[in-house]
């Protein structure tokens, strides 16, 4: 399952998680976004001891500072509170695999 990850959830559900979370920044109109959606659902299922969130950007815009988002998709991939790797773009399935 796919989370929805906002500022007033972020340290519950990311930061405090123990083990690896995968962030997928995007917008809603974003059509590189939506087409990677998929393939963010279907990572969820076959990884289930993975934390999988999306946060808007749009309506999370101190989030996306943070981790100093400039171009949309991003994904970032965090364990135990700490990023470990970030990519930006459509990327096929296996290649956002190997993130984690």
């Amino acid at each position: 399952m796919v989370k929805t990850i906002t500022s007033s959830n972020f340290q519950s559900e990311v930061l405090d998680f123990k083990g690896k979370v995968l962030l997928d920044f995007w917008a809603s109109w974003c059509g590189p976004c939506r087409a990677m959606a998929p393939i963010v659902d279907k990572l969820a299922e076959e990884y289930p001891d993975i934390r999988f969130g999306k946060i808007n950007v749009d309506e999370e815009s101190e989030l996306a500072a943070q981790f100093k988002i400039y171009s949309i998709p991003t994904f970032v991939v965090l364990e135990d509170g700490k990023v470990k790797a970030q990519t930006a773009g459509s990327r096929p399935k296996d290649s956002l695999e190997a993130l984690l």
